[in-house]
């Protein structure tokens, strides 16, 4: 992962092991990013998940799943070179 991988992804997801026993969350919530993973596996939206937690900006989502994007495209470069 790259520092502004990092810096970025600080932005997006917080790990704290006083909020929700360091379950990386999106920041400023204390919602599992996993939550946002399953909902989708399952078929759900990102409207869908965004309905049951309003309060978390559409942004943060779609920056958190390019930067997921980003981040496995490149460890997957990387092991096949």
């Amino acid at each position: 992962m790259t520092a502004e991988q990092k810096n970025a992804l600080a932005e997006i997801v917080t790990i704290d092991k006083e909020v929700m026993h360091g379950t990386p969350c999106f920041t400023g919530t204390r919602v599992p990013v996993q939550t946002l993973i399953d909902f989708l596996e399952t078929g759900d939206s990102i409207d869908d998940f965004l309905a049951t937690y309003p309060y978390i900006p559409r942004q943060q989502v779609i920056a958190f799943l390019e930067l997921s994007r980003d981040i496995t495209f490149d460890q997957i470069t990387c092991a096949s070179s």
